[in-house]
C-alpha cells in the first residue's frame, strides 16, 4: 500500500495537471434556456470549454430543474450541492440588502444606465459573495421590466384589480401601495398560478414572458420600464481554488467573455422579444396612460427610501456615484 502511495505521488508530482483534468461543475439557473440568464449560462458553458481546452466542463440545468431557485441559490454554491449557479438578484436580498440595488424602480431607464450601475455596483456585489465563500462570476443583464397583463390597463382601477406576481420584496411593496394585491413569487412557480387563475399579471421583461410563453394567459404588456435588473452568477470558492492557475485563468477570462457577449445581445433583444410577443397576439403598449405610470413611480420614492435605510452608507456611496455620472 505504501507503495501505491508514493507511486501515486510521484505521478502527480510529474504530470500535475492530472490534478485537474476533466474537472465538472454543475450551474443550474431558475430561468428558460432562452431568457438572457439561460443564455449566459450557455455561453459561459461554451466559453469555459473553449478557454480551459476542455478541462473544465460545466453541466447547466435550466428552468430549476436542479430543484434550486434563486432565492436559495447562494447556499446550495456555498454547501456545494452545486458548484456554481445563476440568481436573480432581487431574490438575495435576504443575503444582503445590495442584491436589491440592480431591480430598484425606476433606478434605470436605459441599457446605458444599467451597464453604469451594474459597474458601480460589482464590487459591492462581489464583497458579500466573498464572505459568504463564492467568487462573482459575471452579472446577467436584464430587458426593462413591464407588466403582462390578462386585461389591458388603462387607469388606477385596473392596477387595484391586478393579482400580480412580482420578483422581489421591494416590487411587492410598490405594487401593494397603488392597492393591487402583490407577491413575491420565483420564475420557476409562477405558470401553475396562472394556469389556476390566482394570478392575472406578471413584473417581467418580455424576455422572461416570452421564455415562459406569458401570452397564452396574460396577452397585454404595459411597457412601464420599471427597472432593468440583474442576475449573478457565482461559483463555490473551494471549487474555484481547486483550479489549477491556468484553469483559474480560463474561468475568470470566461466570465468577462460571457458578460460582454450579454451586453452586447441585450442591445438587439428589446425587439427580438416584441416581434416575438407581437407575432403571438400581445398587444404592447409603450406608452402606459400617467394614471398607471405616476402611481408607481410616487410609490418606488418611498421603497428606495427603505432600501437605502437597509442598505446603510452604501446606499448613498453608490447612489451618488450613479447620479454624478448620469447625462
Amino acid at each position: 500500500m505504501r507503495i501505491l502511495s508514493l507511486l501515486s505521488a510521484a505521478f502527480l508530482l510529474l504530470h500535475p495537471a492530472a490534478t485537474h483534468a476533466q474537472t465538472a461543475w454543475d450551474m443550474p439557473t431558475e430561468y428558460p434556456e432562452n431568457a438572457m440568464p439561460g443564455v449566459g449560462v450557455t455561453a459561459f458553458t461554451r466559453n469555459v470549454g473553449e478557454l480551459s481546452g476542455g478541462k473544465l466542463t460545466i453541466k447547466p440545468s435550466f428552468d430549476a430543474k436542479a430543484g434550486i431557485k434563486s432565492a436559495g441559490m447562494l447556499a446550495a454554491i456555498a454547501e456545494g450541492k452545486v458548484q456554481a449557479g445563476d440568481a436573480f438578484a432581487g431574490a438575495l436580498e435576504a443575503e444582503d440588502p445590495i442584491f436589491a440595488l440592480p431591480s430598484q424602480p425606476f433606478l434605470v431607464t436605459s441599457i446605458a444606465d444599467a451597464k453604469r450601475l451594474a459597474e458601480i455596483a460589482r464590487p459591492h456585489l462581489a464583497a458579500v459573495l466573498d464572505r459568504k465563500g463564492l467568487r462573482l462570476l459575471y452579472l446577467t443583464p436584464w430587458p426593462p421590466s413591464g407588466i403582462w397583463s390578462k386585461t389591458a390597463l388603462k387607469g388606477a382601477a385596473d392596477l387595484s384589480a391586478l393579482s400580480i406576481r412580482t420578483y422581489d420584496k421591494t416590487s411587492s411593496e410598490v405594487f401593494a401601495s397603488v392597492g393591487a394585491k402583490a407577491a413575491s413569487i420565483s420564475f420557476a412557480d409562477t405558470m401553475p398560478k396562472l394556469v389556476d387563475g390566482s394570478l392575472n399579471a406578471v413584473l417581467s421583461s418580455g424576455d422572461g414572458g416570452a421564455g415562459r410563453k406569458l401570452w397564452e394567459y396574460l396577452p397585454y404588456f404595459s411597457e412601464i420600464t420599471y427597472s432593468l435588473p440583474l442576475s449573478v452568477a457565482a461559483v463555490n470558492k473551494a471549487a474555484y481554488d481547486a483550479l489549477g492557475a491556468d484553469q483559474r485563468e480560463a474561468v475568470d477570462a470566461a466570465g468577462r467573455k460571457t458578460e460582454s457577449e450579454l451586453w452586447l445581445a441585450l442591445s438587439t433583444r428589446l425587439q427580438e422579444n416584441y416581434a416575438r410577443m407581437r407575432q403571438n397576439g400581445v398587444t404592447i403598449d409603450q406608452n402606459p396612460a400617467p394614471a398607471i405610470t405616476e402611481p408607481l413611480q410616487s410609490a418606488a420614492v418611498t421603497a428606495q427610501r427603505a432600501w437605502c435605510g437597509k442598505a446603510g452608507p452604501v446606499c448613498a456611496q453608490i447612489l451618488d456615484a450613479y447620479k454624478a455620472g448620469k447625462p
